[in-house]
């Protein structure tokens, strides 16, 4: 069930294996600041303890796009090592973008 929470209430990951670059992460702001309905759709994943399991960098761009809430979804099921897994599959892209495709959504 997505909450909404302050973000202050929410933990970054200090073992988060993801860096965004700032060219990136200027990008990821931006994204956030047209097309914010996408925190909705795309909720942050936290611990019981309200520490990012998922969603970090989003967490950030947050932060500096000034919003005081966001949308969290609380991962409670899950076990330390479950959680672990998780933060690694969540950052991991497989696949490859069909730019032909992305190109003619735009």
């Amino acid at each position: 069930m997505i909450q909404l929470k302050k973000i202050s209430e929410i933990k970054a990951n200090p073992n988060n294996p993801r860096v965004i670059k700032d060219d990136k992460f200027k990008k990821l702001v931006a994204s956030i600041k047209e097309f914010p309905k996408m925190l909705e759709l795309r909720p942050i994943v936290c611990n019981a303890d309200g520490v990012v399991l998922g969603g970090n960098m989003r967490l950030k761009a947050c932060k500096e796009v000034g919003l005081k809430e966001v949308p969290v979804i609380y991962a409670h099921e899950l076990s330390d090592d479950q959680q672990r897994e998780f933060i690694v599959k969540d950052n991991v892209g497989f696949g490859e973008w069909d730019w032909e495709m992305i190109a003619t959504i735009s």
